[in-house]
């Protein structure tokens, strides 16, 4: 979505201060570890992909002093179609409360994934640094996303989950820089060139066209849908921060917001690298090596 397109665009951030709870305090494991057989890829040859849960918010109480954010709708269709060609089971709830959420998020936690290759959660709304929005108030964004560790959710140890976060994570705006490049001069972001993967670097807004949805997942389901059965996912991510920094640049009438770039921040602990395909050797007599991608 260049400067041109129609619709405005504006920032997922809160319009006034909200504490968050604080995290319960860790609790110390012991791990004896078993030697593995090395391979550097995620198995995918499960019965299923697994789930996609989308958690999409776009209306909330008047409280909260949070706006409605217009063009979210087409964030949640767009990826639920994405992840759901990818062989996952989306599945949209829009306009959850922050206990909703919880309930939705434990509920996946508890399930049994022995079946599943991984977890997909897709998370729009408002936010802040380490804080996303539900419908009635704020809640310490690893509230949710620690229920999947491997100490509370057993069936996904060893498997891949992702989450990808469309919400801001400050007040912090972003005017880029002009440099100098083999295709010519453009203007990126100053925070660029430095897997969660935020929408935006820590600190900073982030922004959603009200016609065509958010910026990040806009450039998401773009390139996943052109290389997800091409490329490992870090890759693609990289392709979706170049599109967003490169391609996008705000346009508003609100003073001082006007002209702002973004890049977004893919923070990865993933031990192994994860392809949307599966791949099937096989050997004929003859000793030769056949490769299948689904």
């Amino acid at each position: 979505m260049s400067a041109n397109g129609p619709g405005e665009h504006r920032t997922d951030a809160r319009t006034q201060p909200e504490g968050a709870s604080s995290p319960p305090a860790p609790q110390a494991m012991q791990v004896d570890a078993k030697p593995q057989s090395h391979s550097f890829r995620y198995r995918l040859d499960y019965p299923s992909m697994g789930q996609c849960i989308i958690i999409n918010n776009k209306n909330f109480d008047r409280r909260t002093g949070m706006n409605q954010r217009n063009g979210t709708d087409v964030d949640a269709a767009n990826a639920m179609k994405v992840f759901a060609k990818l062989g996952y089971k989306a599945k949209v709830f829009n306009d959850q409360t922050v206990g909703q959420m919880v309930q939705i998020l434990t509920d996946a936690s508890k399930q049994d994934h022995s079946s599943s290759a991984s977890f997909v959660c897709v998370l729009l709304s408002h936010g802040d640094e380490g804080v996303f929005f539900g419908t009635d108030g704020s809640i310490d964004l690893k509230s949710l996303t620690s229920l999947f560790r491997g100490d509370r959710c057993k069936s996904l140890v060893g498997k891949p989950k992702l989450f990808f976060i469309q919400a801001c994570r400050g007040t912090d705006l972003d005017p880029g820089i002009e440099t100098d490049s083999p295709e010519g001069s453009t203007k990126i972001p100053v925070e660029a060139d430095f897997l969660y993967a935020f929408s935006t670097a820590p600190g900073y807004y982030s922004w959603r066209n009200t016609m065509t949805g958010s910026w990040f997942i806009q450039s998401l389901c773009e390139m996943m849908s052109k290389y997800g059965k091409e490329l490992e996912l870090q890759h693609i991510l990289t392709r979706v921060n170049h599109k967003v920094a490169v391609e996008f640049v705000s346009v508003s009438n609100s003073p001082g917001f006007d002209a702002k770039k973004q890049i977004p921040c893919i923070m990865s602990m993933l031990t192994k690298e994860i392809y949307f395909l599966l791949l099937f050797l096989f050997c004929i007599p003859a000793g030769k090596l056949f490769c299948i991608l689904f």
